[in-house]
């Protein structure tokens, strides 16, 4: 999917790292609780929240099992308005088409409106490779762009960063990148904000070439959606002469009509606001205002091949609010790094393993950096139930099983690692399956408890490190249910 990650460790490895870094885990849980707790009064002022919701599931669903049909009307609609569109079936063709575009036009620069697509296909280091260089405008992309650093959350990607951190980014690198912070900054936002505004304005008022994704995409008219707070994205979606815009397939829906449940429901989850400041929309080009010339990719990119899983084709619905990042108690812990991934936390956890494919350690792992508490499904807004998708997939990790990759039905073999868990999960299996052998194993275990050990052996002991296992009771409850009736018989 792309290269920005590669050599990132497992989750375990990664996460057990991060939850020693002090400094982290307090930026993390101040940011995640305030977004949190504003967000829960923004939606509770909805008394048809629960309809939204609903509705917002069901507009995803019907879309995208009529993908082909919309996507097709979406390009006629592009092309009739003025548009170009271009098909990506992965990164490296959407990285190639990006910079033929942007060499076309005889640039060496451009500037970007955050998009996660982009991030995810790693055009950012494609575009250097071909001597363009990306500039990112939106506040938090540029704290992690100038700090050398990777997006550790969807909404707010610099989350990881305290104010006195940002400052000394900001003092030592934008001179390196345009204008220089000012003199004597110190770690207000007021200042800090304004320091990155200064540094903007001259790449919004230079750059020739616009680079964007889209929150949304309107099959019939052509038009695209982007929706933010700070102001920057607008800047780059109308002052460049070219627009060139990635967006996911599953991003679009079928009218203006569907559109209106979106704004609703995403500014509440995201950013706890009744609707974002910025909402810009554009079909299409128009002679004497906003870009004369616009060219819209489609990516693929591993989406056709989630949309055939019938269970983890939901992780689709997604329209990147990352409320699930802010209640996740994993997420909060850990961070967005640890998931090695554009997308981390509980929709990161689902969606990854379904785009790369779950044949890397890292890959792998992301299914179980859950405890499955169920908070991500109910603060969803079209209401992904995250766990079942991650106990799907924890299975396809364990046992295999026939997927999808480039659109060819494949046996996938199970992971390494996991030898014990089948055989413990197959064993229970064949228990639960004998009623006679499972009363034995009860009773046997109920007269030998004293004996049992406080941790498991083997395999089994990363497992009980963490947790207590489980008292056995004196005696079966089969066997109590029949010694007393169900409770009538007089046990005392």
């Amino acid at each position: 999917m792309s290269g920005t990650f590669v050599g990132m460790p497992a989750f375990p490895k990664a996460a057990h790292e991060a939850v020693h870094d002090t400094t982290l885990r307090g930026n993390l849980r101040h940011a995640t609780h305030t977004i949190r707790g504003k967000r829960a009064k923004a939606v509770a002022e909805m008394s048809d929240w629960a309809e939204l919701r609903e509705a917002g599931k069901r507009i995803k669903d019907h879309t995208l099992r009529h993908l082909d049909r919309y996507l097709l009307q979406l390009e006629e609609s592009v092309t009739a308005a003025g548009g170009t569109v271009h098909w990506a079936a992965d990164a490296d063709e959407a990285n190639e088409i990006v910079a033929h575009l942007v060499k076309m036009t005889g640039e060496s620069e451009v500037v970007k409106v955050k998009s996660m697509a982009t991030q995810e296909i790693g055009l950012n280091e494609a575009l250097e490779a071909e001597g363009i260089r990306a500039y990112e405008t939106d506040l938090a992309e540029l704290i992690v762009q100038l700090g050398k650093d990777r997006p550790s959350h969807i909404l707010v990607p610099a989350i990881h960063r305290n104010r006195g951190e940002i400052r000394d980014i900001f003092s030592k690198e934008m001179s390196e990148w345009g204008r220089p912070a000012p003199e004597g900054l110190t770690d207000t936002p007021a200042e800090l904000a304004e320091a990155a505004r200064l540094h903007l304005r001259e790449k919004f008022l230079r750059a020739k070439v616009g680079i964007s994704g889209a929150n949304f995409m309107v099959a019939e008219t052509g038009t695209l959606v982007v929706v933010e707070s700070e102001g920057n994205g607008r800047m780059c979606l109308t002052l460049p002469e070219t627009l060139i815009s990635v967006v996911g397939i599953e991003k679009i829906v079928p009218t203006w009509q569907d559109l209106e449940v979106f704004l609703q429901t995403l500014p509440r989850s995201s950013t706890a606001e009744r609707m974002n400041p910025y909402t810009s929309t554009w079909t299409g080009t128009t002679d004497e205002d906003g870009p004369r010339s616009f060219h819209l990719v489609l990516l693929d990119n591993g989406r056709t091949d989630t949309l055939a899983d019938e269970v983890g084709r939901q992780a689709l619905r997604c329209i990147r609010c990352s409320a699930c990042l802010n209640v996740c108690p994993v997420y909060e812990r850990a961070g967005g790094h640890a998931y090695g991934s554009v997308y981390p936390g509980p929709i990161g956890a689902i969606l990854s393993p379904q785009l790369r494919g779950v044949s890397s350690e890292i890959d792998a792992s992301l299914p179980y950096a859950s405890s499955l508490c169920g908070a991500c499904y109910e603060v969803c807004p079209v209401a992904i139930d995250i766990p079942e998708v991650l106990v799907h997939l924890r299975e396809r990790v364990v046992e295999g099983g026939q997927v999808t990759t480039n659109g060819n039905k494949v046996v996938l073999k199970p992971a390494k690692g996991h030898a014990a868990e089948r055989a413990a999960m197959r064993a229970a299996r064949w228990a639960f399956s004998h009623p006679g052998a499972l009363r034995t194993g009860q009773r046997l275990a109920s007269r030998t408890r004293r004996l049992h050990p406080r941790t498991l052996p083997g395999p089994g002991k990363a497992w009980s490190g963490t947790r207590d296992l489980p008292p056995v009771p004196a005696e079966p409850f089969r066997d109590w249910w029949q010694r007393t009736q169900g409770g009538k018989g007089g046990a005392k």
